[in-house]
């Protein structure tokens, strides 16, 4: 008798050692043994026991998960996450705060793997290859928007006119088409845009001061990143390349437009007619088919114009007057 108590103690012993063993290898031992009877009483009372550990480990578990879930959601915008870790990196955008700034130039950033991404710019490095046509690219978000050329996937679909694009980026700007939402604001005349570049650009009309000077033709600018652009011009440099067709741009807003070709895109949206356009200088113009505004005016006749294909068109026949 003392044989079979010691034997069941050990059995005993054993699930405590190891407190996660399947319960159906338990079932196969005790199917294999030839214990007495009082065993399996054993056996039932200590697997009653392990099912009562497991369920209140469970309990506690998903206590700690709704606690958890209630620690990670956002006072702020009442946005929910998975982790602590993952709030606390998003009430930066609240807080405005940007505490990983690069050791190169001082740009700051709210996330460290930015940062890390934009290291990368200065180092021209491009550690990430496509395995399709053996691109590379310096970010492996890049990389990935690239691959969706190769396999045609537009996994971000419009609601509201269930156009579909490759990258999220796209349909968060296609987005204010319908919302008419302009959030770059300018601080100087309160005019307001869609992209941030179009704002950049505008901030350049409040400024008289001409500081910056181009060594090759003369010409005056109020900023330095004016002035870098243009110097382009002259070292034929186009550092922007689509991604879709290889065509290369000096500008970066250039490359944008560009790309609304291949998307098919057209979000400058007429206010009196509806009628939409890919490049705001074409809305600019077709505004004044409405306005009547003749704005181009011919220097040999005097004749104005309301559009400059006009103007164009009408210079032909003095040219032809000419021949």
């Amino acid at each position: 008798m003392a044989k079979d108590t010691t034997a069941s103690n050990d059995y005993s012993s054993g699930l405590c050692k190891n407190g996660h063993d399947k319960f159906g290898k338990l079932t196969v031992d005790f199917a294999q043994s030839n214990e007495k009877a009082h065993q399996r009483e054993v056996f039932d009372d200590t697997l009653k026991a392990e099912i009562n550990l497991r369920n209140n480990s469970s309990e506690r578990t998903n206590s700690c998960d709704v606690a958890n879930v209630k620690k990670s959601i956002c006072e702020e915008c009442g946005k929910s996450f998975r982790n602590r870790s993952g709030l606390q990196r998003h009430l930066l955008i609240h807080t405005n705060e940007k505490p990983f700034i690069c050791d190169i130039c001082g740009k700051a950033f709210r996330q460290r793997a930015n940062l890390k991404s934009h290291i990368v710019t200065h180092t021209k490095e491009k550690p990430y290859v496509c395995e399709a046509c053996s691109k590379t690219f310096r970010s492996n978000r890049n990389l990935q928007r690239h691959i969706r050329i190769h396999t045609k996937e537009k996994p971000y679909v419009c609601e509201v006119c269930s156009k579909s694009f490759a990258d999220y980026q796209d349909l968060k700007r296609h987005l204010r088409i319908h919302t008419k939402e302009k959030p770059y604001v300018c601080e100087v005349c309160s005019k307001a845009f869609v992209r941030r570049s179009c704002l950049r650009s505008h901030l350049f009309s409040h400024s008289e001061e001409k500081h910056y000077v181009c060594e090759v033709c003369g010409k005056e600018f109020t900023n330095g990143y004016a002035l870098k652009l243009h110097l382009r011009t002259h070292a034929e440099e186009k550092p922007y390349v689509c991604e879709v067709c290889g065509k290369a741009f000096t500008h970066k807003c250039t490359l944008r437009s560009h790309l609304f070709i291949h998307t098919n895109e057209k979000p400058y949206s007429c206010e009196i007619c509806a009628k939409t356009f890919r490049q705001i200088s074409h809305l600019q113009q077709h505004l004044l088919t409405h306005t009547k505004e003749k704005t181009h005016e011919c220097n040999t006749c005097g004749k104005t114009f309301t559009q400059r294909s006009g103007l164009l068109y009408h210079l032909s026949v003095h040219e032809k007057e000419k021949m």
